[in-house]
């Protein structure tokens, strides 16, 4: 093992090189560039595909032909990239094609700004494109989790045969922090017996998305649900900080969670009892331990990089059992620790826990 200071952006490649990705295909956008220009530089160095493609839509549209052939295939883009590559992320889904994408998201509306944000929650999460599909959405909060977190995405999308999104905001792709790297890493590997590598010496394959005869896609549909309810229940991953005894609960994800925990000392040397649920992957959401929570705790308080989006999610596993509260920052804004405390505080005396 060594530690290495590292770029998030960098963490990210570093990450699908040591997953064996052997194809990239991305065009440039900010705050991800180093993606693009770190992946020229490595996949030459480990004699894989890199491909600077004329588009975002032709860059998906690469991914969805090598992940055919059998390859680990990545692109990575910012906000507005993403959206233009959703119709190839929708074919992916119903192909049953797996596949990594890497948002490092702006702000938006629109062109909006290069500045960091968590408007694309919704995107992502609710699969984004056309149809009726999901994709795993994965939510790292420091560079090595943006390391440990695209090599874990190799290994979910080959296991379910379908895309995953690292969805990461622009202060994360930015940002140096160390990142212990393992010398020789062992993927886990899944054996593609679905792939069109050629049917000289077999039967041959067929991999589509149109299916026009009778109740012939409604089944389709009702397979890929299957595979997606097996999701919910195995692949929920979340941490939590001092929720034992907590009567103020912070939910957070990327950069906001890094604040919040400043918030939640801050808090504690007040007399506050804070705590912290993160969720790690944002689907399938950790709607488990936001319930159990809500069963004893005065309030969760959602902070987000956006107007609010993962805090319907949060509403949606408490279900009227306690209150729900949201501060939030879009287009760029971060959230400021003493308006955490600040609505914390007042949380709390809703009920009489602030000790001061």
């Amino acid at each position: 093992m060594k530690k290495v200071l590292m770029k998030g952006n960098h963490a990210v490649v570093e990450g699908a090189i040591q997953a064996g990705c052997t194809a990239y295909f991305g065009y440039p956008i900010t705050p991800q560039n180093e993606i693009t220009g770190h992946m020229a530089k490595r996949m030459g160095e480990e004699d894989r595909v890199f491909i600077q493609s004329e588009s975002e839509i032709a860059a998906i549209s690469m991914v969805f032909g090598a992940s055919v052939a059998g390859a680990r295939a990545l692109t990575s883009s910012s906000s507005p990239g993403i959206s233009l590559k959703q119709e190839g992320i929708s074919y992916m889904a119903g192909c049953e094609l797996p596949g990594v994408i890497v948002n490092i998201q702006r702000g938006g509306p629109g062109l909006g700004n290069i500045s960091a944000s968590q408007s694309d929650y919704f995107q992502a999460t609710r699969g984004g494109g056309h149809g009726d599909y999901r994709t795993i959405v994965l939510a790292p909060y420091s560079v090595q989790e943006m390391y440990d977190l695209t090599r874990k995405s190799f290994e979910l999308a080959d296991k379910y045969r379908m895309p995953v999104i690292i969805l990461a905001d622009g202060y994360l792709g930015q940002i140096f922090e160390p990142v212990l790297i393992k010398d020789k890493l062992a993927s886990v590997k899944f054996e593609k017996n679905w792939i069109l590598d050629g049917c000289k010496n077999r039967k041959p394959r067929l991999i589509r998305s149109l299916f026009m005869g009778e109740n012939e896609l409604e089944n389709h549909n009702w397979k890929l649900k299957k595979v997606y309810d097996t999701i919910v229940k195995k692949e929920a991953v979340y941490k939590t900080l001092l929720t034992d005894d907590a009567d103020v609960v912070l939910v957070a994800f990327g950069t906001p969670a890094r604040i919040c925990e400043t918030a939640i000392a801050k808090l504690r040397s007040r007399g506050v009892k804070a705590g912290l649920v993160r969720p790690i992957t944002l689907w399938p959401f950790p709607s488990g331990i936001i319930s159990r929570l809500a069963q004893k705790v005065e309030a969760f308080i959602v902070i987000e990089m956006n107007l609010g989006q993962m805090v319907e999610d949060v509403k949606l596993a408490v279900n009227g059992m306690t209150r729900v509260l949201f501060y939030g920052r879009p287009g760029g804004g971060l959230p400021e620790v003493s308006q955490i405390v600040k609505i914390s505080r007042k949380a709390a005396l809703y009920r009489g826990k602030d000790g001061k």
